[in-house]
């Protein structure tokens, strides 16, 4: 089993900046491709941003391309989102996913993919 810790989350005004942390102590961490999704009030988990296991590919969702990065450090075994310019529509609760790879190339957008969750970050983007 493969805990995720997800920290970083706050509150925010529009503009602003955050940086979102996911951690674990997997040692096979630089095996599984890794994710960042979110949850608004009322609304289903939706994808945000994710990345390879290599930590050479990297996919966006539209809304948040351009100001959202997603990185990965494999020697810490976390991974990071860094999110500029905020706005009041980022506001959810965001949570960071891990998905076994067989191809350490491959980015994976749809929760099915991923095996491990974590327990979620709330980001509040005040306007």
């Amino acid at each position: 089993q493969v805990q995720l810790v997800d920290s970083g989350g706050g509150l925010v005004q529009a503009g602003g900046s955050l940086r979102l942390s996911c951690a674990t102590s997997e040692r096979a961490f630089s095996s599984y491709a890794m994710g960042w999704f979110r949850q608004a009030p009322g609304k289903e988990r939706d994808f945000v941003a994710a990345i390879s296991a290599s930590g050479d590919n990297t996919y966006y969702t539209g809304s948040v391309r351009g100001r959202f990065t997603i990185s990965r450090d494999n020697a810490k075994n976390t991974v990071y989102l860094q999110m500029n310019n905020l706005e009041p529509e980022d506001t959810a609760v965001y949570y960071c996913a891990a998905g076994r790879s067989v191809y350490r190339g491959t980015v994976y957008y749809t929760a099915r993919d991923y095996d491990y969750w974590g327990q979620g970050t709330q980001v509040t983007v005040s306007s």
